[in-house]
């Protein structure tokens, strides 16, 4: 009896263990325990997913190296060379020619002649006429400011800066403003040798001239008017008995 019923027993544990195997196999107990089905989906979609992120990545390298490419293809600019420009330096008045005698001997004893070019004071060659002389003298278009034509660094402005006589660049102090090429063509062209000299007269309203020159010349006349901008006058001439208002040149006349 006894043996029986231990038979009976272990055929119950056998169905029970059974069971709980078809039951953890098939369904999810608890916090979830997959079941076989679900544990092979799971290993399916992982490696499905496997070759979507290599390929992801493999797109990704891809893209980089094409820009990599492009970058390296695209046409470098070359840096921007300075310029020599024209620039304004202030002096002391009376000091422009010696500034730029100093000047020139700088550039040469400091090798700067590849920064600096030329050193300028502008000048006008001026005629004067008095007690019937000519004479001529030369005239500063600006005075207290020398021209130069530079490239300008920091070498090249302290060549500069520190000639004596040098007040100052025109400008702010830590950057000069380069002058406009036009004003200095207009400088320049009023200084050259083709550039008409300007006549200085001691002559006033009143003053009697001989004309020395033209159809009214060996004329003698009263100036009336004197216009020294033009360098002209305005004399009235007596010619057969009528006063006859005539306009001259500087260069017609000579005062008595």
């Amino acid at each position: 009896m006894a043996n029986k019923d231990e038979e009976l027993f272990m055929d119950e544990q056998a169905d029970v263990v059974s069971t709980s195997r078809d039951l953890v196999g098939d369904v999810v107990i608890g916090d979830g325990v997959p079941s076989k089905d679900k544990k092979a989906k799971t290993s399916k979609a992982k490696s499905e997913a496997k070759p979507k992120t290599r390929k992801t990545k493999e797109k990704t390298d891809a893209e980089a190296n094409a820009t990599e490419e492009t970058k390296s293809e695209a046409p470098v600019k070359p840096a921007k060379t300075p310029e020599k420009r024209w620039y304004i330096v202030n002096t002391y008045s009376g000091y422009e020619n010696k500034v730029k005698v100093d000047l020139e001997k700088r550039i040469e004893y400091m090798n700067m002649s590849e920064k600096i070019f030329r050193v300028e004071v502008p000048q006008k060659t001026v005629t004067q006429v008095k007690g019937g002389k000519k004479t001529e003298k030369d005239e500063k278009v600006f005075p207290g400011y020398v021209l130069v034509e530079m490239i300008m660094d920091e070498d090249s402005w302290y060549v500069v800066r520190h000639t004596a006589g040098v007040t100052r660049f025109v400008g702010s102090a830590k950057k000069p403003i380069p002058a406009r090429d036009s004003e200095i063509k207009k400088v320049i062209n009023r200084t050259s040798a083709a550039a008409p000299q300007r006549i200085e007269l001691d002559v006033k309203a009143g003053d009697k001239v001989r004309i020395t020159s033209g159809p009214f010349a060996e004329f003698v006349g009263d100036i009336t008017e004197v216009y020294p901008d033009k360098a002209k006058l305005r004399a009235n001439v007596s010619i057969f008995g009528r006063e006859t208002p005539v306009e001259l040149e500087y260069k017609q006349i000579q005062k008595l």
